[in-house]
């Protein structure tokens, strides 16, 4: 093929790229999370080999789409999908609140032991003040709102534990406390639910807790953002007090404030977090009190009332100021069709301005069987073009910028009729320079050395040997370690050279 066509073939593919929202150089670090919920039901009943089965065919496509975290739903409602001294079993598991699975397993260890196996992170995602949906079932006789009903008020059908209380916030900092210390988890995540959405001609029952202690507040809106961020601000020490290197995430409702109520706000006419759940979320970021957040950017491109061309730019100018993920609902996005080019569905575009705007560090999947169903071929087109090759997690520095020493005899050994590279992990003394996964990078011989373009990376493993597969030539590979925050050693280097397989006799 003559060096013209080449460049011309060349050039045709970067164009395609950059349609998608793409550079030529792979994006090395971003957040490629899935929320998977248990509160729809869809485990309910389901028993231990079943769910066991589906989670685990999940995770496998997930895998496959290139994810490299999980957001798994473990308290619904002041219930558990883990074992628990504090919490009964959750009713959206066995059917009954405070019926163990049989046969006996926990479900949160199970899936850290799965995620970890698979390279990604798990992060435990609890509702803090939901205490009972409107599903209709009994609650256990040690759940918290039979203990103690006054800790809690009933809205619109829902039993909610009152945020104007210190008693809750101290209560849910025990139960979190409790899985930071017990789970090696990644992530404590928490979602859209604080004050309960607004219902018209339903008052939320807080008269009581106002008019006793107002707490120099003369509004009752900016009184009842400030018992949320007391949980919060507490939330964010319990978690770091416990492990450092856990990371706490928020996933709010997609829009904070409306510009006909505030002037930095967006350009929409949708339920506010700021007026109407009462979640100051900037403020969290602003505060450090939140190590990520995930708005719930659910709408599509061009949407009358919420467009998320708006929203993303908005968060994008807004809450960067520590790691900003989007969350996308996957059935929506590819309902409808790109207004640019309508031949086609929105991913594309939506993935142009996650690429383009530079705050935006990731997205997380709602949800996450969307996804492994492949509705409207998102599935594929994640694992095909847009997370086709591996990511290392961003980066946090605010909760650790240290990283391991380099590998150790790092060296390619021939085993039968395989090459394996083989390395012994650094020394570390602590977490933060302690080595939990490893990245292998491959290049041809004289091929310009880039480690920030993903396209190089061959996996990233908690395993200390890699198989090398690939063309009989002269390669070069790089390995460096990663810490519980993937924080990166320098690399070491190893010349391999691939050989014709002999014949098996």
């Amino acid at each position: 093929m003559s060096n013209m066509r080449k460049n011309i073939i060349l050039l045709g593919i970067m164009c395609m790229l950059m349609s998608l929202g793409l550079s030529a150089q792979s994006v090395k670090r971003e957040f490629r999370g899935a929320w998977i919920q248990c509160v729809n039901g869809q485990f309910q009943g389901m028993g231990t080999q079943q769910m066991q089965k589906t989670l685990a065919y999940q995770l496998d496509e997930l895998q496959k789409d290139g994810a490299n975290a999980i957001i798994f739903q473990v308290r619904p409602a002041c219930d558990a999908l883990y074992e628990s001294s504090i919490e009964p079993w959750s009713h959206f598991l066995t059917g009954v609140q405070g019926k163990a699975p049989v046969p006996y397993w926990d479900p949160l260890q199970w899936m850290i032991d799965e995620c970890h196996k698979r390279g990604m992170e798990l992060h435990a995602w609890i509702n803090p003040y939901r205490a009972k949906t409107k599903s209709s079932y009994m609650l256990a006789s040690n759940h918290i709102v039979t203990k103690h009903p006054e800790w809690s008020f009933r809205y619109d059908g829902l039993v909610v534990m009152n945020p104007a209380l210190q008693e809750n916030r101290d209560y849910i900092c025990k139960v979190v406390e409790d899985i930071v210390k017990r789970y090696d988890i990644d992530g404590l995540h928490i979602d859209d639910y604080f004050y309960p959405y607004p219902v018209a001609g339903v008052d939320i029952p807080d008269d009581a807790q106002y008019k006793a202690d107002p707490q120099g507040f003369s509004n009752r809106g900016d009184w009842r953002r400030y018992q949320v961020d007391l949980l919060i601000e507490q939330l964010n020490t319990t978690i770091h007090r416990v492990k450092p290197w856990v990371k706490f995430g928020v996933s709010p409702f997609g829009i904070y404030r409306n510009k006909a109520n505030d002037p930095e706000g967006s350009r929409t006419r949708g339920l506010q977090n700021y007026d109407d759940l009462y979640a100051d979320v900037i403020k969290w970021i602003d505060n450090g009190w939140v190590d990520y957040t995930v708005p719930q950017l659910y709408w599509q491109i061009g949407h009358p009332a919420a467009d998320y061309a708006e929203l993303v730019k908005w968060w994008n100018d807004h809450a960067a100021a520590r790691p900003l993920f989007i969350g996308e609902d996957v059935e929506r996005t590819v309902k409808f069709p790109d207004p640019e080019q309508p031949s086609r569905n929105q991913l594309p575009a939506k993935m142009k301005y996650h690429a383009e705007l530079p705050g935006i560090q990731g997205t997380v999947l709602w949800y996450a069987k969307a996804a492994v169903d492949n509705v409207g071929n998102y599935g594929t087109n994640l694992r095909q073009v847009y997370w086709k090759k591996p990511a290392l997690q961003p980066l946090m520095p605010h909760l650790c910028d240290k990283a391991p020493k380099k590998v150790r005899k790092l060296k390619p050994l021939r085993i039968a009729n395989q090459q394996v590279l083989f390395w012994t992990p650094p020394k570390g003394t602590a977490w933060q320079n302690e080595a939990v996964r490893y990245v292998v990078y491959h290049f041809a011989k004289g091929e310009p050395v880039n480690l920030d373009d993903a396209s190089h990376i061959v996996c990233i493993t908690a395993d200390c040997h890699h198989e090398i597969v690939g063309e009989p030539g002269r390669y070069v590979y790089y390995v460096t370690a990663l810490n519980r925050l993937a924080n990166e050693s320098r690399p070491v280097k190893a010349k391999v050279t691939v050989k014709e397989k002999e014949p098996q006799s």
